[in-house]
């Protein structure tokens, strides 16, 4: 009988090891360099370990690091938490509109504020507004300067409207002749425009701010043939706030007409005209399946706010962070983290680290509602990714330039459920190479474990 249960042993081994060998010789079939890649597999319910190339090695995690971060920010704030913004009226007759740095605060939302202080007969003396829910900083440490016009990493503050986000319309005119510009809604912003109508060639338009003259100028280059709307982020929240709030006094004729002040609400002596809530459960849905930065820093920074009881901080997100990791027993040895959307490259994690939090939370009794919060193939950020896998997968996806990482649960053809972590972090591979890799690997995982 011995025998027999140290030959099955040797069996089990013996097949651990070929399913290891197989992803082995994907890596090497592949062609990319071992050293540049790590990986981590282990069963979901025990933690046990199926598969490790590199798991200690710190490296990039990109927006996988936002499967860290929401939980963190949900253990802090609660399931029931709002942001909420507030339009005040002190007894002097001024205004005050507290600022809480909703993510998914737009023009609608003052509209309905001021429509109801039009419609109450308010006639501020003076219209102040409160921004010190969060400090000044509206950029995240080790976030790369050649983002700043990249529109799914805009600047995050209490002034966060409309996504902090303008649209640029482009319209050709005549062929050779430079093509009109505008901005919508209305933002001060100056184009070198050297972007020329050529009805023959397909829209090939370039923009790229240029801080040597001043923060609001923008170079545009290339040819358009047709009309075309891009995005950009604003590169002043607050100026961009004020000219939305001063668009909707006129429009909705409220009888202010003096210059927006900043002041801290008074203890005593105001009473609410209306406030805006915006609930927390969609913006972390947002966050793990659309990726959302703005989204992501906003809550993570508000979660520090509670945590501290003080003012929003980058230092306060990251205690409270390094607070409930510490609580549920997560060594924090060998990583760092200083922002909340995995946008930085000064953010560093292993592997190990990544698939030790996902074990521990597929132990927590909420575990099917996170798990469905992430991703499936044909969803969110993997619309165009993984549909082998088709309902077997639930993964956050991370890609920064030279970084391609992802990250979740896969349940094989045997029925397994297994924790997984990949990350590539290598210059030389193209960003679809390296998403390839992922996928290669998660189908040997699929078809073979």
């Amino acid at each position: 009988m011995q025998k027999i249960i140290i030959s099955i042993f040797a069996m089990l081994i013996t097949i651990n090891s070929v399913k290891a060998e197989t992803i082995t010789k994907t890596l090497l079939n592949l062609g990319v360099n071992k050293s540049v890649v790590s990986v981590s597999i282990k069963e979901a319910k025990t933690g046990k370990e199926l598969y490790a190339l590199n798991p200690k090695t710190p490296m990039l995690p990109a927006s996988t690091l936002k499967i860290i971060t929401t939980s963190a920010i949900s253990d802090t704030l609660g399931a029931d938490y709002l942001f909420t913004t507030t339009l005040y009226k002190s007894t002097n007759n001024d205004l005050y509109l507290k600022l809480s740095g909703d993510p998914f605060f737009t023009t609608t939302d003052l509209e309905k504020l001021i429509t109801t202080a039009k419609d109450k007969n308010i006639a501020p003396k003076t219209f102040f507004i409160d921004d010190t829910v969060f400090d000044k900083s509206e950029w995240g440490e080790g976030w790369q300067w050649d983002d700043e016009l990249n529109p799914l990493m805009p600047k995050f503050s209490a002034y966060n409207i409309n996504k902090n986000l303008v649209k640029i319309e482009i319209t050709p005119t005549y062929n050779n002749v430079p093509a009109a510009i505008a901005v919508k809604p209305f933002y001060p912003v100056t184009f070198m425009n050297l972007l020329v109508t050529d009805k023959t060639q397909p829209n090939n338009i370039k923009l790229e701010r240029n801080n040597s003259i001043a923060p609001n100028t923008i170079n545009i280059t290339g040819t358009v043939s047709k009309l075309n709307s891009i995005f950009i982020p604003v590169n002043n929240p607050k100026i961009n706030f004020v000219l939305r709030l001063e668009e909707v006094i006129r429009n909705k004729k409220l009888e202010y007409f003096n210059p927006i002040k900043n002041e801290t609400l008074p203890a005593q002596n105001v009473y609410v005209v209306d406030k805006i809530e915006h609930e927390i459960a969609p913006m972390l849905e947002t966050i793990l399946k659309n990726s959302n930065n703005l989204v992501a820093e906003s809550l993570f920074k508000m979660a520090g706010s509670v945590w501290a009881n003080s003012q929003g901080t980058s230092e306060n997100s990251v205690s409270m962070l390094n607070t409930y990791l510490k609580n549920i027993n997560i060594n924090t040895d060998d990583i760092k983290i200083v922002d909340g959307s995995g946008v930085s490259k000064n953010n560093l994690m292993t592997a190990d680290f990544m698939t030790d939090f996902l074990v521990y939370k597929a132990g927590e009794t909420e575990f099917e509602t996170f798990k469905n919060m992430l991703p499936k193939p044909g969803e969110g950020t993997l619309k165009n990714r993984m549909l082998y896998m088709k309902e077997n997968l639930n993964a956050k996806t991370g890609t920064l330039s030279d970084t391609s990482a992802i990250a979740g649960y896969i349940i094989t053809r045997r029925g397994r459920m297994y924790a997984f972590d990949i990350m590539i972090n290598d210059a030389k591979t193209t960003s679809a190479d390296k998403k390839n890799i992922e996928e290669q690997i998660l189908r040997n995982i699929y078809a073979n474990y």
